[in-house]
């Protein structure tokens, strides 16, 4: 049980990566707390959760609410006592061409992503100090290579990266790491894309050495597993492709 007792926060944990990561999680004793702003989708896996884990919660939250993300700590502070993991992943984009990309769109992005990451970091970061814990960020290929209709969202997930690795550097004297995963899952999100751009979908499908999307729970899960657990203390700063190989940093 390499998460046992550990306290675990996830943004965007009710469906998705967020969702497959929290299954995987319980399984290996950690006490999540799934944020999400779906209060439908977040209760129903509140009771999925608990079978495994029954400390579990689900908590509601509009991370686009910039001033209450401090509260999202504070309550889990409340409910659990302490905080030894926080998993940035909740983020919504909307996709066109660079040249119809508005104002809106870009504050949309990095107002789900970037500053969700920023402040719910800032506000975690004296109880991670105490717990010695851990950040997962998560960025993504789309950053890193620069894929078409993804201006705003390219630009929010390089920000990521970039305050994840001052970050790690600021935080490491305290015991606190700080990693990114660049994940390649198939998701509802990733689905829409593919029925509205079935040839960048089915061009980026064939890029996969290994042939397939990742699953949430079975491929993305195990890769946070071992950023959140002991396993992965002397690793920080580090991004990390769970892509199937699409993208070889070099």
């Amino acid at each position: 049980m390499k998460l046992q007792d550990k306290v675990i926060i996830i943004t965007g944990g009710a469906g998705g990566i967020g969702s497959g990561m929290a299954k995987a999680m319980v399984k290996e004793g950690g006490i999540v707390a799934i944020i999400d702003v779906n209060e439908e989708a977040g209760k129903s896996m509140e009771l999925e959760l608990q079978k495994v884990s029954p400390k579990s919660r689900f908590i509601k939250a509009n991370l686009l609410d910039r001033e209450n993300l401090p509260k999202i700590i504070e309550e889990v502070v409340a409910k659990f006592g302490k905080i030894d993991v926080l998993i940035n992943n909740a983020h919504a984009s909307r996709q066109a061409n660079f040249e119809d990309i508005t104002q809106e769109d870009i504050d949309f992005s990095f107002g789900t992503g970037f500053y969700p990451t920023f402040y719910l970091m800032k506000a975690a970061f004296p109880y991670l100090k105490e717990t010695k814990g851990n950040i997962i960020n998560f960025a993504s290929s789309s950053g890193l290579l620069g894929q078409k209709t993804q201006t705003a969202y390219a630009a929010a997930k390089e920000a990521i990266r970039a305050i994840s690795k001052v970050a790690a550097n600021e935080w490491g004297e305290y015991g606190i790491n700080v990693n990114i995963i660049c994940p390649m899952a198939s998701t509802p999100g990733v689905r829409t894309w593919a029925e509205e751009y079935p040839e960048m979908y089915q061009a980026a499908l064939a890029q996969i050495p290994l042939g397939r999307w990742g699953d949430p729970e079975n491929d993305i899960g195990p890769a946070a597993v071992f950023l959140a657990s002991e396993d992965s203390k002397y690793i920080t700063g580090q991004t990390i492709m769970v892509d199937g190989g699409q993208t070889q940093i070099r």
